[in-house]
């Protein structure tokens, strides 16, 4: 579960880099979601001699994000100085796996002794998928419900298989220490069954730390190296939750023939994600291996093709609205989608389009001041009487991670804060009324604070405009 904003935050951060081979590209997005709890790791060269190698990895966290930033700095270096040898030939893959999987127990082991998760007042746990690349193997390395595929010969090679409570393996795990699998959760409250952190649920006596209600070992699978390996994509379960393996694999293949910028290409994905109806955060890894698809003129010619004939769309829907006015983007956006347009990205469709219409949408509609407002405005909104919901919500959430009695304490005194607040604010001003522009962005001292909203839903000109919009829980 988790608090929801009013609106998605879109700004993303994103990196790019390139080394023994490889390139890489990186794209997260904090979305609808509160907080931003995911993080990532991206090395080229790692130390201890192993020059020739690579590590990449995404953490989901929840609940928070203290264990996933802590794993993104400091995972790797677990793994390496486990006491396992790293070596390139086929004989040392059994020790690799054996330090990938003392790398994870032991860190596990090591946040365990941080004060804030000792004590109870974080409660946070992340997944973890990685992919640790030598000269001549691929050990992809999964705890959670994060993934990774491989795209080989242009269709997917390999993925990896979610650690979720509902698998046989894993429930019966779940059963031995003394838990239950509840509308398809950990006890009816945590969606994966394999995570870092989580200690709440690493607290069976008798049980070691892999026969846990949540374990944090790895499942670790080796590919060899071949010729035929394209890329490799790491990605959270906001990514999946809206894309199969395949419609992802296919995707990113289609915007490798047209672009060679892998920030730009992990951009593309989250916002197509975005789109597509995902409400949690978003994260994204591109790897790619030699054998990766270049650029083609034919692609890049049909891409403009086809962005140019939604332009044109755009421009005779806004042209053509006569006295009707101008239509809203839900149904211009409604009207392309009835349509047969050839040469859509396979795997994101319209939703992968979506911004080279709102482009030209916003340039042609006269009023997109009006309907949009401004920046000032939405930061008033939040300032204002929007503030109030925004506090309770988070009193809310505080006692839905902590459970520890202390709903009343954390609602009443986040309400007096807000009543205090009004009596000054009446003393202020007197007896005077505000004037009705005020009202829309302020407080009114004399009202009751509204309760709590649900999590807010997209907005009408999301929901109508994604399209296979699946239901989404998430830890």
């Amino acid at each position: 579960m988790g608090a929801f904003l009013d609106k998605p935050k879109t700004e993303k951060h994103s990196a790019h880099g390139e080394g023994n081979g490889l390139r890489y590209g990186l794209s997260s997005m904090q979305g609808w979601r509160v907080e931003m709890e995911d993080a990532h790791t991206a090395v080229v060269g790692l130390p201890h001699g192993l020059t020739d190698w690579s590590f990449f990895a995404v953490y989901d966290g929840h609940a928070g994000s203290r264990v996933a930033n802590y794993c993104s700095g400091h995972l790797l270096e677990h793994i390496l100085s486990g006491g396992a040898e790293f070596g390139s030939g086929s004989g040392s893959v059994e020790g690799v796996k054996d330090g990938i999987r003392s790398g994870f127990l032991n860190i596990d082991e090591y946040m365990r002794n941080f004060s804030d998760l000792r004590q109870g007042l974080d409660r946070s746990g992340s997944t973890a998928v990685c992919v640790l690349l030598s000269p001549t193997h691929l050990y992809f390395i999964n705890c959670g419900d994060s993934r990774a595929v491989l795209c080989r010969d242009g269709k997917v090679g390999f993925s990896t298989q979610d650690h979720k409570p509902c698998n046989p393996r894993e429930k019966e795990r779940i059963q031995n220490a003394g838990g239950s699998v509840m509308i398809q959760r950990v006890n009816g409250s945590l969606a994966v069954s394999r995570a870092l952190g989580d200690y709440d649920y690493k607290c069976v006596d008798g049980k070691g730390p892999t026969e846990q209600l949540v374990s944090p070992e790895p499942e670790v699978c080796v590919l060899e190296r071949v010729a035929e390996d394209e890329f490799v994509v790491l990605a959270c379960d906001g990514i999946w939750d809206v894309m199969s393996n395949e419609e992802l694999c296919d995707f990113v293949r289609s915007r490798l023939l047209v672009c060679d910028d892998l920030e730009k290409i992990g951009n593309s994905v989250v916002d197509t994600c975005l789109h597509k109806g995902s409400r949690d955060n978003m994260s994204v890894v591109l790897v790619c291996l030699p054998g990766a698809p270049k650029i083609s003129e034919e692609a890049v010619k049909k891409e403009e093709e086809l962005d140019k004939y939604l332009e044109t769309r755009v421009e005779e829907l806004l042209g053509n609205c006569g006295e009707a006015g101008v239509p809203d983007l839900v149904s211009v956006l409604r009207s392309i989608a009835s349509e047969n347009i050839p040469n859509l990205p396979p795997g994101g469709g319209l939703a992968s389009k979506r911004s080279v219409i709102e482009a030209v949408y916003n340039r042609l509609n006269p009023h997109r001041e009006e309907e949009g407002g401004g920046e000032e405005e939405d930061e008033e909104s939040e300032e204002g009487g929007g503030s109030t919901a925004a506090h309770l919500m988070e009193a809310l959430r505080q006692f839905r991670l902590h459970h520890r009695g202390q709903y009343c304490t954390v609602l009443e005194d986040t309400l007096a804060t807000y009543c205090l607040r009004g009596e000054n604010a009446a003393e202020g001003t007197g007896e005077s009324r505000r004037s009705a522009d005020d009202d829309d962005h302020q407080e009114q001292p004399d009202s009751p604070p509204s309760p709590p909203s649900p999590p807010p839903s997209p907005s009408t000109a999301e929901q109508e405009a994604n399209q296979d919009t699946p239901d989404i829980s998430s830890e």
